[in-house]
């Protein structure tokens, strides 16, 4: 029997070692952390490591290692197999390998990925009631496969970088890179090597198939190389393939839909909307059953998601505001006057590039461990040690008709389990100031 080796055991991990298993393979897993699941992986069979990863595993030669896509390829144990040409896949991969009918939209870009995989979603579903999001969205691909290995159906699948880097296979019939800014440098190490691994997502893909290109991106442009599939060009601002006319979003002369029926706030939605449409459209849905998706679409939660209003002041949870380029995005889809809370655990990307949107902020609360590094940007503004006393302070000052906007251009990890949580805590000290 054929050793693999499962490297983390978050959520795809352990979906991963159900299905290596079914797949026949002699299954092993290994983390840093203790494993919660530990005791119902060993009673199928797989052998667990936990609290770290033991030297015997080196010596021992796997088929291939299936790793965790949060865990960098620099890490040392990883990159002890990485040095021995060790295949090193993802779950997303294999999981291909045993659903062979599945048809995958792809999206891939540094923003606005779950709010066009989560439209992108609902209209395939209102095509073929099984179809379904997965991927980087938060369900993994494999979860789903193991459950229902001979399903045929469309997938509207978010997928980052360093879940390409894991696909040897993989085969979208319809792919987008919506946009390229700097992040994840501590995993990558450098802009250039985050950028190409997201063209990764057009290699395998054929002259039958369809990659959309953002000609708004000059990252995009730049990088989106040698692409083997049709290709369909989209801007928000000028005349393309895929772009709004008339206040029509219009793929060649065919009209996909109409803005007015679309109600999330910003330019950046507009694309979100469109990208999502066409990809749609070009997977099979109708033109009905697109404008029907795209008028009762509400929008993802954390991402410039509404969370209420108290005495005139409208409150906003964009939690999913990782990084700069997402806070600017955020920033500039409101026409009021903005009371931004930020801050966070540091990625070291810098906020340098925030200081030009300054002029769309009223005034700023900084928290966390950035809150030194933010302060800088904006004169005046309120250094708190957290979101609550950010928030605390935002409302104290807050005028009728202010937006109190949570876009913290940082990830959570310092003080919170993870952006969720973050979005979560902040929603309910809106619906504590409602009660």
């Amino acid at each position: 029997m054929k050793k693999v080796l499962v490297i983390g055991a978050a959520r795809s991990g352990v979906a991963a070692c159900h299905l290596l298993k079914k797949m026949g393979y002699d299954v092993t897993v290994t983390d840093a952390k203790e494993i919660e699941e530990k005791k119902e992986l060993e009673n199928m069979g797989i052998q667990v490591y936990e609290k770290g990863h033991p030297d015997i595993l080196k010596d021992i030669s796997w088929e291939f290692i299936v790793k965790n896509p949060g865990i960098p390829y620099h890490v040392p144990f990883v990159a002890y197999f990485k040095e021995r040409n060790v295949r090193i896949l993802n779950e997303i991969e294999i999981s291909t390998w045993v659903a062979k009918n599945l048809r995958f939209g792809a999206v891939t870009g540094t923003n606005g990925k779950t709010t066009t995989t989560t439209l992108l979603g609902a209209l395939l579903k209102r095509k073929d009631a099984n179809a379904f999001c997965a991927g980087n969205i938060g369900v993994a691909l494999s979860e789903i496969v193991e459950k229902n290995p001979s399903l045929s159906t469309d997938v509207a699948l978010e997928i980052a970088g360093f879940q390409l880097m894991g696909c040897e296979t993989f085969h979208p019939l319809v792919s987008v890179c919506m946009n390229l800014t700097p992040d994840h440098v501590d995993y990558f190490k450098s802009v250039d090597a985050y950028y190409k691994s997201k063209m990764l997502i057009y290699k395998n893909q054929t002259k039958e198939d369809t990659f959309l290109r953002n000609i708004d991106d000059e990252n995009v442009l730049k990088y989106a190389q040698d692409i083997p599939c049709k290709v369909i060009d989209f801007s928000v601002y000028k005349d393309a393939d895929l772009c709004v006319k008339e206040d029509r979003v219009m793929l060649y002369d065919q009209c996909l839909f109409e803005l007015k029926d679309f109600h999330l706030p910003g330019r950046h939605n507009v694309q979100n909307a469109m990208v999502a449409a066409c990809m749609a459209y070009l997977m099979g849905v109708s033109l009905n059953d697109i404008q029907e998706g795209i008028r009762e679409f509400k929008g993802v939660e954390h991402r410039i998601e509404y969370a209420g209003e108290v005495n005139g002041v409208r409150f906003y949870n964009d939690s999913k505001g990782t990084n700069c380029d997402a806070t600017k995005i955020a920033l500039q889809a409101f026409d009021k006057p903005v009371l931004l809370l930020a801050g966070g655990y540091d990625k070291k990307t810098g906020f340098e590039e925030l200081r030009p949107f300054m002029k769309n902020v009223k005034q700023m609360f900084v928290f966390g461990e950035t809150k030194h590094q933010l302060e800088a940007l904006k004169q005046g503004c309120v250094v708190c040690e957290t979101m609550k006393e950010a928030f605390e302070r935002a409302y104290a000052l807050a005028e009728d008709g202010d937006i109190v906007l949570l876009s913290p251009a940082c990830a959570s990890w310092d003080q919170f389990d993870n952006f969720e949580q973050r979005g979560e805590i902040f929603k309910q000290y809106v619906e504590n100031l409602k009660s």
